[in-house]
């Protein structure tokens, strides 16, 4: 879904404070670039707060995406819920990679990040794309309807 002639879609990148795995970060940063978003992509072990700021910077960011690949989203996110009643990272917060630690995954793994405010969880690369225009169509309804 293309955006307004003349304005790229914006998104913030990172990932997780405590995890410093940037090869995917840079991947899907390319990927997001090939398809027109303007990443503003903070790199790895990035706290909240600079995601945050980065919003504050960015008000027409359309989402914040936030990847972990050492398991330890649930400890990096804790401080989630207390920046969105500070009226802080109010675009999407969607999360994705490893989401915690160990081989054996569990569905309350993904029940707590959610429950921390992580809207939407990407377990495949393949769905960030279209999750992205689906949130986008969703926004410009909104816009419409005022």
């Amino acid at each position: 879904m293309s955006a307004d002639p003349g304005r790229l879609r914006t998104v913030i990148l990172g990932v997780t404070a405590s995890d410093a795995h940037a090869v995917a970060n840079q991947l899907i940063c390319r990927q997001l670039r090939s398809h027109g978003f303007r990443v503003i992509n903070l790199g790895v072990c990035t706290p909240l707060e600079e995601f945050a700021d980065a919003v504050d910077a960015e008000p027409t960011a359309e989402a914040v995406l936030i990847g972990s690949v050492n398991g330890h989203a649930r400890t990096d996110l804790r401080d989630l819920p207390a920046l969105r009643r500070q009226g802080r990272l109010q675009p999407p917060v969607i999360l994705g990679g490893n989401l915690s630690v160990g081989a054996q995954k569990e569905e309350a793994d993904h029940e707590h990040l959610l429950a921390l405010g992580v809207d939407h969880i990407v377990t495949d690369v393949a769905e960030l794309l279209p999750l992205l225009d689906t949130l986008y169509a969703s926004q410009q309804l909104e816009l419409r309807r005022g």
